[in-house]
Parts: structure tokens; C-alpha cells; sequence
């Protein structure tokens, strides 16, 4: 067996082409038996195998620097600089993360887990190389729908200027998450199927050289081709076609399913995620929206699954011209709601909460600064979303919530949330972002709060002595608090779910002075500039005691929610003792 006995590149330098097409093989048989115990980024990973193992025969890493774009791909790369036993031992699966991460290794340069960065982290090395005096490759690897976002097409543009060394590999398979939207993968296609002859080359329009690969699985062509362009003293696009889930038959005809995902059986690829699910009541709203408003179009960014809007739905939606995959351009989407908006029609973009980071400017400026009645839905965000330091939404409220114009709605339940939804769809007066968490329990009771009537917040328990304000997934965390202080004291609190985060309800935190002497609020991100502190703001001149939980202001990664919610102090038990010893 050649992997086990990878320790760094330089054993990947010894072994002849027969053998390092039989440590593709060893990689391959690896990671799919990690991956299917395990789960992971399944379609990316396989389908970088073979040019991982070049780019390693190739170039000298870490002195030759390569990129990863998002990194999701980056599993074969890990494999071959020492974490070979995370996917051979599964003891060690979890010894490694799913991304880039420089504290594993100094193979890897940064951490990375969004899209489209990779051009432009490269042509910051290059030029820090230059200004030292270096003489190393600088590498960004891009594919899976990455050159789509706005930032890579300005890294190309820059790259088409400079004059020394920097090697873009284009990963073209043909597929981002879902299939590729946009005009320039007309120009990738072309080239594809011209073997890259084709005079549609949007690479040369920017100045770029440029040299093709149809095989980006026949790793004796992979040398050849890296090794012509290692050292190279001008940019150079190197485009190689591969195949997405490549050497799993049914990743390789369901790219989409299988991008990612948790474990499945390898011999036929069916999954159990055990018992029934409910029905998804962000794609029933939407689905509803579309059906019921010929006025009403959804955007989204390359996730449609996060809608629900799986490849058996989206096509009738397409061909009505009411569903749009912007590609990885949320800063487009978010622009151009606005428009739509605008000019009448009744726009929601959804994506998932970490991927808004991208959208600030546009949110800011082309759409709460004009004031446009749009809907935008954060899916996932918080401490019970994507837990990842690459992937978290931990500071969602701050970022949505100071801005003007805009209302930041936080639904409790899945009726909640249908109410907000059908308010945000169909007022003309302000643009309205729903925070839509992982899970949405159902109550059986119908909200009918009229949302129009801004900033109220909703008593769910009366009490004395102490008020406990909950924000979105913490709301039935609160409850239960209440519940519990009331079994082991006889008395009652006050709950409060607050349901607007761009604004208070100061009429009722005034009303709380009266009977209260401690506000306790509760959210599920980071407690600095929340909503939390908002309210202490509010109390600041007053006898009310007010005490805010919320996460620190860190990079959490890899957490499971519950503890680390207990380690800030959030759960039952320890907010129940914090009350009872404020008495």
C-alpha cells in the first residue's frame, strides 16, 4: 500500500506513473469508505484526485504555494501532506477538518470555506513574493461554480495586468453545488468542446495565457502539463476538465446529490436519515408565493437545495421565469431584488445565513438606502446552523440589524414564520429579512399577529421579578427556564419573545419597571452588539438589573451547539441557579 506510507510530498516525488496511478486508486478506495461513514464533500473530492496526486508530483509544496478555492475539494491534498490516517483509521477520522486550515499543516496557507477567493489570495501571495524577493509557484486551484462571484472575475482582471509568475487552474467540471448558471460557463463550454480552440475564450479577453487539458484524470497528461508551466514568469490559466464524484458511478450521475452530505452505503449510495421528516415550510411558503403570484419571482445563490428546490422541482419554476440561480454572486441577488422590487414584482432571495457576509454593500445601499419592499430569507443562522469557523453565522443580528429601513424578523415556530412570510411578501413599504433557523417546531397555534405594527414583542408568560426575553431558537429554551423556576420556586417569570430584531418594544420593557427588577435576554450568536445589548441600553438609567447570554466573540468551529451554549452559560439548569441566586 503506497497512501499509509505518504508522509509529505517529496513520497509522492518517488513513485513512478504506474504507481501513482495505483496511489489514486488507494486515495479513492479511502475516501469513499470515510465518506460514506462518515459524511463529508463527497463529488468535489473525488474528481480532484488525480490532479492533487500531479500537483504534488509537480510542484514543491510548501515552498510552491497552492490555493485551494473554498477548499471543499481539498481532501486528496490532505492526504498527500501528512493526514493520510484521517481517512484510512477511523479513529482519526476527525482529526482533520473538512477545509483548508493552516494549524494542521504548512501545506495549507489559509483557512478558507467560501467561494471565489482563491485568485485573489494567490495574487496576494505572488506580489508578497515579489516584494521578499521569492522565487516560489504560486497556485490557485478554482472550480465547482466558484468563477462565477464577482470577486474571481476581479482577480482575473488584475491577473490580466501582472507580468510574473502565477498559475490559475481552472477545475472545470461542468457543476457548481447544482448545475452552473451565468454567461461565462457559455465560454467554458465552448472550450470544452473545442478542446480549447474555441475563440470564446473569456480567459484571453483578459489577457491571461492559457492552455487546456480535456483528461483531468489521466495523471501521466496532468504532469506533463503542470511541469510545462511550473516556473512560468507571466499568469497562465490552466483548464482541465474533470468529473464531479468521478469513479463513483452514482455521484457521477447525480452530481448534485452528491456533493455533499452525511453517510450512505457505498454499494448502491442509499442513505437513511431515519424516521419522516415534516414537510419544509420555507419551501411550502415559496412554493404557495409562486403559485398563487404571477408577480413573484425567488432568487437564489447557487444553493437551491436550501429552498428546496431540488433538481425534480426547479424546472417548471425556470421555464415560468419565476425561479433564478444567480450563481455565486449573492451581492447580484441581493442587488437585484431591489430592481424587481422596484419595478413590481415581488422578489425573495434565500441562501444560507454565512454566505450574506457578501451581500453588506448591496444590502446597505441598493436596497434599505432605496427602501424597496423585498424579502430576503437567512437560512440557518446561529449557534444551531452550520458549525464550521468557515461556514457559522454567529453575528447575523449585528449585521442586519443596525441597518435603516430594514426590518429583521426572528420566527420562534413554523407558524411564525408563515405569518412573517406572508406579511413580508405582500407590504409595499420597507425591505423585510426573515432569520429562518434550522428548526422551526410546529404549535398548532395560528399566529395572527399583524406585523405591520412594528417592533412589538409578545408576553408568552406573565410574571414577576425576573423577565427572560428569548430570540428565535432560544424562545422555547426560555420557556422552559420559566417552567422549571416556576416547579422549584412556585413562581412565575416572564417570557418574551421579541419576533422584531431591528427594533424594541420600549412601550413594554418601560411596562417591566413596574413589577420587575432582573431582564435576562437569551440569543444564539455572538452577545457583543447584539440584541441583547440593545436592550441594556434601554435599561441603562434605571434600577433594572439586566443580564445578556450570548456566545464570545470567537471563531467557534466544530462545536456541538448544546455544550457550547452551556459553556456561555445557556441552558436550563445554570439560568434557573443564575435567577434564583439574583433574588
Amino acid at each position: 500500500m503506497y497512501l499509509e506510507n505518504v508522509i509529505s510530498p517529496a513520497d509522492v516525488k518517488k513513485l513512478s506513473i504506474p504507481e501513482l496511478r495505483t496511489l489514486a486508486d488507494e486515495m479513492r478506495t479511502a475516501l469513499i469508505k470515510k465518506l460514506s461513514e462518515h459524511g463529508g464533500h463527497i463529488g468535489p473530492n473525488l474528481g480532484m484526485i488525480e490532479m492533487t496526486v500531479a500537483l504534488h508530483y509537480v510542484f514543491d509544496s510548501p515552498k510552491d504555494k497552492i490555493i485551494y478555492d473554498v477548499s471543499h475539494q481539498c481532501y486528496p491534498h490532505k492526504m498527500l501532506t501528512g493526514r493520510a490516517d484521517a481517512f484510512l483509521y477511523p479513529e482519526h477520522y476527525d482529526d482533520v477538518t473538512g477545509y483548508t486550515n493552516p494549524l494542521e499543516s504548512e501545506h495549507d496557507f489559509f483557512t478558507v470555506g467560501h467561494t471565489s477567493t482563491s485568485v485573489s489570495l494567490a495574487a496576494g501571495l505572488a506580489v508578497g513574493r515579489d516584494r521578499t524577493g521569492g522565487c516560489e509557484n504560486i497556485i490557485a486551484v478554482i472550480g465547482d461554480g466558484s468563477l462565477s462571484g464577482g470577486e474571481a472575475l476581479e482577480a482575473l482582471d488584475y491577473a490580466g495586468e501582472y507580468d510574473k509568475n502565477l498559475i490559475i487552474i481552472v477545475n472545470d467540471n461542468d457543476q457548481s453545488i447544482a448545475e452552473n448558471h451565468g454567461g461565462l460557463y457559455k465560454s467554458l463550454k465552448a472550450l470544452r468542446e473545442s478542446n480549447g480552440e474555441s475563440e470564446n475564450n473569456i480567459f484571453k479577453s483578459f489577457g491571461l495565457d492559457y492552455k487546456y487539458l480535456d483528461d483531468g484524470h489521466n495523471i501521466e497528461k496532468l504532469i506533463e502539463i503542470f511541469s510545462s508551466v511550473k516556473d512560468i514568469q507571466h499568469p497562465i490559466v490552466v483548464h482541465v476538465h474533470t468529473i464531479k464524484g468521478r469513479g463513483l458511478a452514482y455521484a457521477e450521475s447525480d452530481r448534485e446529490a452528491w456533493h455533499a452530505g452525511g453517510p450512505f452505503n457505498a454499494e448502491d449510495g442509499s442513505r437513511n436519515y431515519g424516521g419522516e421528516n415534516d414537510s419544509d415550510p420555507v419551501f411550502e411558503s415559496l412554493k404557495k408565493l409562486l403559485d398563487t403570484n404571477e408577480k413573484a419571482v425567488v432568487l437564489n445563490a447557487a444553493t437551491p437545495m436550501g429552498l428546496g428546490f431540488t433538481e425534480n422541482v426547479r424546472p417548471e419554476y425556470v421555464k415560468r421565469g419565476q425561479f433564478i440561480d444567480v450563481g455565486i454572486a449573492e451581492e447580484n441577488a441581493m442587488a437585484m431584488i431591489s430592481g424587481i422590487a422596484k419595478n413590481g414584482g415581488t422578489p425573495v432571495f434565500g441562501t444560507f445565513a454565512p454566505f450574506f457576509q457578501r451581500t453588506y454593500d448591496q444590502l446597505s445601499h441598493d436596497l434599505c438606502l432605496n427602501d424597496t419592499p423585498a424579502t430576503f430569507l437567512v437560512l440557518m443562522p446561529g449557534v444551531y446552523g452550520m458549525n464550521s469557523n468557515t461556514h457559522i453565522a454567529l453575528c447575523d443580528i449585528q449585521f442586519f440589524s443596525h441597518v435603516p429601513n430594514l426590518i429583521y424578523l426572528a420566527p420562534t415556530s413554523r407558524e411564525e414564520y408563515m405569518q412573517m412570510f406572508k406579511f413580508a411578501t405582500t407590504q409595499k413599504n420597507h425591505p423585510v429579512g426573515i432569520r429562518v433557523p434550522a428548526y422551526l417546531p410546529k404549535t398548532g397555534i395560528e399566529d395572527t399577529t399583524d406585523y405591520s405594527v412594528l417592533n412589538k414583542s409578545q408576553i408568552a408568560v406573565k410574571g414577576s421579578y425576573a423577565a427572560i426575553i428569548g430570540v428565535g431558537s432560544l424562545f422555547g429554551l426560555a420557556k422552559n427556564v420559566a417552567d422549571e423556576y416556576k416547579k422549584q420556586t412556585g413562581e412565575n417569570i416572564t417570557v418574551i419573545n421579541p419576533k422584531f430584531l431591528t427594533g424594541l418594544d420600549e412601550e413594554l420593557l418601560e411596562s417591566l419597571k413596574a413589577n420587575h427588577k432582573l431582564v435576562i435576554t437569551l440569543e444564539d450568536g455572538e452577545v457583543d452588539g447584539g440584541f441583547g445589548q440593545r436592550v441594556a441600553g434601554f435599561y441603562g438609567d434605571s434600577s433594572i438589573k439586566v443580564k445578556n447570554f450570548g456566545l464570545s466573540k470567537k471563531f467557534h468551529t466544530d462545536f456541538n451547539a448544546d455544550e457550547l451554549l452551556a459553556e456561555h452559560g445557556i441552558s436550563v439548569d445554570k439560568l434557573v441557579e443564575y435567577i434564583k441566586h439574583s433574588i
